[in-house]
């Protein structure tokens, strides 16, 4: 091989890896769930982007061109004016659901053991809900679209409280519940007395 096929050669390779870089970089972007004011009703809606689209034109032209894939107000809204893209391309997390749910448990402690939530690890133990009528609840039973009232009804539930609120609530049978009985304890009057 000689010196210009080399020059050559590591010239495609780099210019591949660009292409490719781009193309993964934009994709992991856009892939997940969105939550977003849909700017005909001002209501909220869950929307994907089309995350594969986004990419390819991203590593072809240089440039992000959104469109969405599905919205919670589909087939009924179907062909609208896609006016929500601004508000992904405007934020900076672009209305990720993860975000704005890690977002609301900062600086918030569990309803039950009163601990600080720790930093969420969405594949292994995802934080939870405690809905207004005492159950626990995970993350993936909750429609994106009503994030907003979830916010605003629930309460934050660590991991491990949650696996306990949900064994106790599946299997009363094997759950023994042990009240444990405070006593008051005996405060010593002040003495008069000198010692």
């Amino acid at each position: 091989m000689t010196g210009w096929m080399f020059v050559a050669a590591v010239l495609i390779a780099l210019a591949v890896f660009l292409l490719v870089s781009d193309f993964v970089r934009t994709w992991c972007r856009y892939r997940e769930v969105r939550v977003i004011t849909c700017p005909e009703n001002l209501q909220p809606a869950a929307v994907h982007v089309d995350a594969a689209k986004a990419a390819k034109m991203m590593a072809v032209t240089g440039e992000e061109d959104l469109h969405l894939r599905s919205c919670s107000r589909w087939p009924e809204m179907a062909g609208c004016a896609q006016d929500c893209l601004t508000q992904i391309t405007g934020s900076q997390e672009g209305c990720s659901l993860k975000a704005r749910v890690t977002q609301w448990y900062e600086g918030k402690s569990c309803v039950v053991c009163r601990y600080p939530i720790e930093k969420i690890v969405w594949r292994e133990r995802p934080a939870a809900l405690r809905t207004p009528r005492g159950t626990s609840l995970e993350w993936k039973e909750v429609l994106p679209q009503n994030i907003p009232a979830v916010f605003a009804t629930h309460e934050p539930l660590c991991w491990r409280c949650h696996v306990v609120e949900s064994f106790r609530r599946e299997h009363r049978e094997l759950v023994v519940e042990r009240v444990h009985i405070t006593e008051p304890h005996p405060t010593m009057q002040p003495s008069t007395s000198v010692y």
